[in-house]
């Protein structure tokens, strides 16, 4: 089978295609004819040695792919009413940038009625991250307020939508007018520019001075200081990367005085039972409102799989507005 691997790690230019052997799928996995596999930031700092593949999980990088089911274990298919032929996407933990792919059957989920390899393909690791985090850790609800840091990444546009369509007020941070725009139209009902205004003090603005309930921060370093200022009381800030860095100084009084709750999580070397729990409860809350169309996936450009290289320049660009996926 065709792949992109990792040559050594640096620049995109180290991705290159090559021949390696069809995988096997072993017990509890099915293989999948990749027609799609979505690109993450992940995938980036995995290219630069940032973040090993965890152990067990192929040295290939792609964590999503999309496409048709054409062997695997027969009964754990059965038991999940997959079987060969059927068009599914899934999360993986490695191997994903590649024609064939090895996927534990648990994490795997039909393809929305009416949508393409390329737009399924680029749901699983935003929809698994966002519902475990924005909705498990950060137990948002009906009637509260998220603020969503990075509106227009593939976390954010996806984060934007579910908060919307389960009844949360979302406020989004942008890095220009035409991405705050982009939020909007996704659903957003304010959008911070993050370069010409101060989230905090917008965020406390637009809940007449509450705070906000639940924050979903990509950057931690220096924002985890203004995040815990523009929390509302029993707030709680979810940590999903740490962009700006790992270290952060903020005011513990005030997570005592306000009962503020700080989490986060990674979820990549999560076990399958964890990570088949979240598609139980994608497939059963979320699909729906895809499938309805009130909630869309939000591809950006794709690139053919030869192309890698230009596919991860656009995401460490930050220029996009939602998802990049490789075509097969």
């Amino acid at each position: 089978m065709k792949v992109v691997e990792i040559s050594q790690f640096g620049e995109p230019q180290v991705l290159r295609l090559a021949e390696r052997p069809d995988p096997v799928p072993g017990t509890g996995e099915v293989l999948i004819r990749v027609g799609a596999s979505g690109v993450n930031r992940p995938d980036v700092l995995q290219r630069k040695g940032q973040y090993p593949a965890p152990p067990g999980a192929s040295d290939l990088p792609g964590l999503e792919v999309a496409g048709v089911i054409v062997d695997g274990d027969a009964r754990a298919m059965a038991a999940a009413g997959l079987k060969p032929g059927d068009r599914v996407c899934a999360l993986v933990a490695g191997g994903g940038y590649a024609q064939l792919c090895v996927a534990p059957v648990g994490q795997c989920l039909p393809v929305p009625a009416g949508l393409s390899d390329t737009e399924a393909a680029s749901l699983p690791e935003t929809f698994f991250t966002v519902w475990s985090n924005v909705f498990d850790r950060g137990r948002l609800a009906a009637g509260e307020s998220l603020l969503v840091q990075g509106g227009t990444s593939g976390i954010g546009v996806t984060a934007i939508q579910m908060a919307k369509a389960r009844g949360a007020t979302v406020l989004a941070t942008a890095g220009s007018d035409e991405k705050c725009q982009a939020c909007l139209a996704l659903g957003a009902d304010h959008a911070i520019n993050y370069r010409t205004q101060d989230f905090g003090e917008e965020a406390r603005r637009l809940t007449q001075g509450a705070g906000v309930d639940v924050i979903l921060d990509m950057v931690a370093g220096s924002y985890v200081a203004r995040e815990v200022e523009c929390l509302a009381e029993d707030g709680r800030l979810v940590i999903i990367a740490v962009q700006g860095g790992t270290r952060a100084e903020f005011n513990a009084g005030l997570v005592l005085r306000r009962r503020l709750h700080l989490t986060g999580s990674t979820l990549r070397p999560r076990p399958v039972a964890f990570k088949s729990a979240i598609a139980a409860s994608l497939r059963t809350e979320v699909w729906p409102l895809i499938e309805s169309g009130r909630i869309r996936p939000v591809i950006h450009r794709t690139f053919e799989a030869a192309q890698a290289a230009q596919a991860h320049e656009l995401m460490e660009s930050n220029q996009h507005i939602g998802k990049i996926v490789l075509t097969w």
